[in-house]
């Protein structure tokens, strides 16, 4: 009995000395690589590394970290060396200055399935085929002069909303304002897009939620590839669900369009399907003598697939929370009523040609996606090359995460009440959201910035101006102001974590 007691405490003592030194074995190259000292941050666990320390809301969890080891933080995600920006000089070093050794994407499970090999531009690595599908898309799709020949259908869909809720204002019902926005963005993005508004024979909805849900999950494979065999969250099934269900959508649209052409249908708008499909076959770029990246139903597919969860998502949570903030501060809806009726009067809805004069709706807008970025973490990023940035060694297909919730929260930059909702501090200030200012880059910047921002921020726009112009609005319930909840669920997005419902009042003098 004692021998067996002596071996058991002797094997014991073996396994903890083992593991003391690979731990410590771990963590030495942790901070440094090959002679070269890496960012500070947190102790990694073998193995799984800091995954354990990303909880619910990682840009939170992430932001907290930085305060203590800095804007320029080292983590390892399972076993994937990835290097936390959180502020505004370090992310202008990461996106400006070295933005061509940042500018590919790490290899994710999830786009590889629903990208059809990471065939769209948003997931797809740095390289040819990137840098001509992304010139393709922005001359061909989400150029201002594309954006502003869809005006007609962002203006009978933003007045077939505005209907909608001044019937239900007659009847005094509550509107649940989050289901109503992200059906407008689906009916302007599925016309823009496949030259049809939502019927009851297609939902895209639920495989749209599914994928920025799934996008936004950190799958273990991503970061321990060894274990991605086993499947052990059982992503895989979810995977292909939503390819499949993307693939018998889209299959069957470009069945129609093109049997539509066969015919010789006129339409009085092309949609996005109609210019890809014009280009079907040929290459992408005329120019290029060996025609390697060729134009193929595949291609489409991958684009259109990234341009709904893209467009419709990210528009629509950032209306909702710019809107969530005006009705959470009364002051702010009165100061921006009395500039809409200042610049578009009382008798008539607000048009696009009116967008330009609405000085203090750029700063509320700014001021939401300040502190609610559309992509709190960005799309990762990966290192296309080993660099040296403020002394600290960065290695080579390191995973760049640029935390936009942060830099927008940086009581360094934006004060004492970074935390506060105060759109007037972009009074007189120079700084816009177009990725040129890295105290507010909530679209990203440099060569992977996002393309469709012109277009993301006419619909954002457009449908907020017109909600607080044709509308008073009510908290249901008695419900004060100050007792709106304002949590966020996680995603790749961060959207409410409750639907925003409130009370409309028509005030326009018809």
């Amino acid at each position: 009995m004692a021998s067996s007691i002596s071996t058991y405490a002797l094997l014991l003592t073996f396994f903890t000395t083992l593991i003391s030194f690979f731990f410590i074995t771990w963590r030495s190259k942790q901070k440094f690589k090959n002679g070269k000292k890496l960012p500070p941050g947190p102790r990694p666990l073998p193995i799984i590394g800091n995954l354990h320390m990303l909880g619910q809301l990682p840009h939170r969890s992430l932001s907290n970290l930085a305060k203590k080891y800095g804007s320029i933080m080292s983590i390892r995600l399972g076993n994937v060396p990835t290097i936390v920006v959180s502020s505004p000089e370090a992310a202008e070093l990461f996106l400006k200055i070295h933005d061509v050794v940042f500018a590919s994407r790490p290899e994710l499970q999830f786009s590889d399935y629903v990208s059809y090999g990471n065939k769209g531009f948003a997931f797809a690595p740095y390289g040819s085929y990137w840098r001509t599908v992304r010139k393709w898309c922005t001359l061909q799709l989400l150029s201002s002069s594309k954006v502003e020949l869809f005006e007609p259908i962002r203006r009978m869909e933003v007045e077939s909303l505005v209907d909608r809720i001044k019937r239900a204002a007659a009847s005094g019902q509550v509107v649940d304002l989050s289901a109503k926005v992200v059906e407008l963005m689906e009916n302007i993005m599925y016309r823009m897009i496949i030259g049809r508004s939502k019927d009851d024979k297609f939902d895209l909805k639920p495989l749209i939620q599914e994928s920025l849900r799934l996008s936004g999950h950190f799958n273990i494979a991503d970061y321990v590839p060894f274990l991605a065999p086993l499947d052990l969250q059982d992503l895989i099934p979810q995977f292909e669900a939503i390819r499949e269900g993307f693939n018998n959508f889209l299959e069957e649209i470009i069945d129609e369009h093109q049997q539509d052409k066969h015919n010789g249908q006129k339409k009085q708008h092309r949609d996005f399907v109609d210019v890809m499909l014009s280009h079907l076959d040929q290459p992408m770029n005329p120019n290029d003598e060996s025609q390697l990246h060729i134009i193929d139903r595949t291609n489409i597919k991958a684009i259109i697939i990234e341009m709904i969860i893209g467009a419709v998502d990210t528009s629509a949570v950032a209306i909702e929370w710019a809107f969530s903030e005006i009705l959470k501060h009364p002051r702010v809806k009165t100061q921006l009523q009395k500039e809409l009726e200042g610049v578009v009067g009382m008798t008539r809805m607000v048009e696009e040609a009116d967008l330009p004069k609405l000085t203090y709706l750029d700063m509320v807008l700014k001021e939401s996606l300040r502190l609610h970025p559309v992509a709190p973490l960005l799309i990762p990023r990966e290192s296309l090359e080993e660099i040296t940035i403020n002394e600290y060694h960065i290695p080579k297909k390191s995973r760049i995460l640029i935390n936009t919730w942060a830099i927008g929260r940086d009581s360094n930059v934006w004060s004492d009440n970074a935390n506060d909702f105060f759109p007037e501090r972009f009074a007189n200030s120079n700084i816009d959201i177009r990725g040129h200012n890295f105290q507010l880059i909530p679209f990203g910047s440099g060569r992977r910035g996002c393309p469709g921002m012109q277009m993301g921020l006419t619909n954002v726009r457009l449908v907020l101006a017109q909600l607080v112009h044709c509308f008073e609005w009510e908290l249901p319930n008695g419900m004060l102001p100050s007792d709106l909840s304002m949590s966020e669920k996680s995603g790749l997005t961060a959207p409410r974590a409750k639907h925003l419902l409130a009370m409309p009042v028509y005030r326009l003098q018809d």
